[in-house]
């Protein structure tokens, strides 16, 4: 029964996120870690009337590290594309290659036969992105932000800026989502980010997962200068320290969970970005959602019950989401 459920769950990605039609080529991208997902998927796109094509790559060293030349190659001849690796590679250069050549891509981090059966893979997802699209539209319209909390005082220059709408959904070609933590975000002007914030709830990203210490950063002018918080802090620092490139510490978005069917933090990627009404900042890359940094990191840090003003409005506040 639970492989039956698990095939259900593959078969709402592939023909409701990702709208896959009969005769598309869909690309799978996964490693010996996931297999079993892109197994699920593979299926689902087979029964959809897709060609499906699966590629397993070795586990990369981090998140938005690019996979090797072979399968971005791959993406450059697929219709749809489908990422489950255990290290993200949304935010790599291949990817939005990929994109520019009109592939749709939804972005799917430590997708898991047993997240296939996940609430939040229930919802109705054309409603809920109404309100994802609403909170871009704020986003764009806005020309700054603030994320305030106990200890937590950040402002946001988001002058010129434009919002990003990530429904789960991907209807037309180069539309890139991920799936199924819903999301809206934005990347901020790079040297208009300035304050403190302590974050209470995961690094879902990294290996690190739920925080069992709350972790702090200072950040002046777009980069975070510094940042303590027990072993999550150390396991951040050392994995800076691997790049010879300052611009792994730069502040690269600003983003709200928008999915209802997800109500709290497990530590994967697939569920903490989308945490209904919660409020996390990304660091590193963000030249992929519209940014002008290109490192090989990119990760999320999540606040558990933040409030967020956007233009002195309060817009997010206790996990509710006030538009």
């Amino acid at each position: 029964m639970a492989l039956v459920e698990e095939i259900d769950g593959a078969a709402t990605i592939v023909e409701t996120c990702a709208g896959v039609k009969p005769g598309e080529q869909v690309l799978i991208v996964g490693d010996w870690r996931t297999a079993d997902t892109t197994e699920r998927l593979a299926t689902a796109a087979a029964g959809a009337g897709a060609d499906p094509t699966v590629t397993l790559m070795d586990i990369l060293d981090e998140d938005g590290n690019e996979p090797p030349e072979t399968v971005a190659a791959a993406m450059l001849e697929a219709d749809v594309i489908m990422l489950v690796p255990t290290r993200a590679i949304a935010h790599s250069a291949s990817v939005k290659r990929a994109l520019e050549n009109d592939a749709r891509v939804l972005a799917m981090g430590q997708l898991s036969p047993e997240t296939l059966v996940n609430d939040g893979l229930k919802i109705d997802f054309h409603e809920a992105a109404t309100e994802c699209e609403a909170i871009a539209r704020r986003f764009t319209e806005s020309e700054s932000a603030r994320v305030v909390d106990e200890g937590t005082d950040l402002t946001f220059d988001l002058s010129g800026r434009d919002g990003n709408a990530f429904t789960s959904l991907v209807e037309n070609p180069g539309e890139f989502t991920t799936a199924y933590a819903t999301e809206a975000n934005v990347t901020p002007s790079p040297i208009g980010t300035n304050g403190r914030a302590v974050f209470d709830g995961s690094i879902p990203n990294l290996g690190i997962g739920r925080l069992d210490e709350a972790l702090t950063i200072k950040v002046e002018d777009g980069t975070v200068t510094e940042l303590e918080g027990g072993d999550a802090a150390r396991k951040v620092k050392r994995t800076w320290n691997k790049y010879d490139d300052p611009a792994v510490r730069t502040v690269a978005e600003l983003a709200v969970g928008t999915n209802p069917g997800l109500t709290e933090f497990t530590g994967g990627v697939i569920n903490d970005h989308g945490v209904y009404g919660t409020v996390h900042v990304g660091l590193g890359t963000s030249s992929n959602i519209g940014g002008e940094t290109r490192t090989p990191l990119h990760f999320d840090i999540t606040m558990d019950d933040a409030s967020l003003y956007l233009d002195g409005e309060l817009v997010v506040e206790d996990r509710e989401i006030l538009l």
